[in-house]
């Protein structure tokens, strides 16, 4: 039997159910200080001297080090983590980014997952960074989510990974189909390090 398509009402029925409210925060992220900056602060007191050393340990020799042609954030790699899943479903983003709408990855309806993201910090301190991921299906927005990765300083050879919450693909005849994302890996200074589009579809099963 053929699946039925959603009708525009029964998307935007999926889209209300799945919508969290943009709650106003009060939050102003502080000013951004440069790594000679942060240890030239109280540097008379010894104690705070060695507790930055051992905070940041050989960050600033590291960074120092790295081609300043190279941004600062560079993000590498998504990963949808599902043990269910039969092959590993991964995002190269240090490739052609294009390849990804037209290549939809494949995820059983139900199916609980994990989305890792996997990024370098060059140069400088990086506040507030922040994973934004939005859901269309047929031009309609369906969720929108964003997670809180935190501040990391640099660390240019060898990657940080970033985590979510376990997640549960939608389950049902009319949420199966295909779903364009719109991911974004930014901060607290709304800079946007990458933006990428995919595309994954729910199907019954993985091999349908």
């Amino acid at each position: 039997m053929a699946e039925q398509e959603p009708t525009p009402e029964q998307l935007a029925a999926i889209a209300a159910a799945n919508e969290e409210s943009d709650s106003a925060i009060n939050y102003k992220p502080p000013a951004q200080k440069s790594l000679q900056e942060i240890q030239e602060l109280d540097k008379d007191d010894e104690s705070l001297r060695k507790y930055k050393e051992a905070l940041l340990g050989g960050a600033a020799a590291a960074a120092a080090a790295v081609d300043p042609k190279l941004p600062n954030v560079q993000v590498t790699k998504m990963v949808l983590v599902c043990d269910t899943a039969p092959h590993p479903l991964v995002l190269d983003l240090q490739g052609d980014l294009e390849t990804f709408k037209k290549n939809p990855m494949t995820m059983k309806e139900a199916a609980e997952y994990k989305v890792k993201i996997c990024f370098k910090v060059n140069h400088e301190i990086v506040s507030g960074l922040k994973y934004i991921q939005q859901s269309f299906r047929k031009g309609v927005r369906v969720d929108k989510t964003e997670y809180m990765v935190g501040s990391y300083g640099p660390r240019p050879n060898e990657e940080y990974e970033f985590l979510t919450t376990m997640e549960e693909a939608p389950k049902g005849m009319l949420v199966r189909g295909t779903y364009n994302v719109k991911s974004k890996f930014t901060d607290d200074d709304k800079h946007d390090h990458l933006s990428w589009e995919w595309s994954l579809t729910i199907k019954k099963d993985w091999k349908d």
